[in-house]
């Protein structure tokens, strides 16, 4: 890619992160900085769980799940 493109490239990449409208979740923000834990009502903390969940199994060596054990 030419040096003019790539300009034009970073050029639209940077205005585009300028200008969206970006929502921001200070709240969250903040308490993950400060290491407090997560509220109930945290859509992350289900997902880190399921994530938790996956590499336990990974570590004991039972990957077994519904979609291989089809197979």
């Amino acid at each position: 890619m030419g040096r003019g493109r790539q300009k034009a490239k970073q050029t639209k990449v940077a205005r585009d992160l300028k200008y969206r409208p970006i929502d921001t979740d200070f709240a969250s923000l903040e308490r993950e900085l400060r290491g407090e834990p997560y509220s109930e009502d945290d859509p992350l903390d289900e997902a880190q769980d399921k994530w938790a969940d996956l590499a336990a199994r990974y570590e004991t060596g039972d990957e077994t799940d519904s979609a291989s054990a089809a197979s």
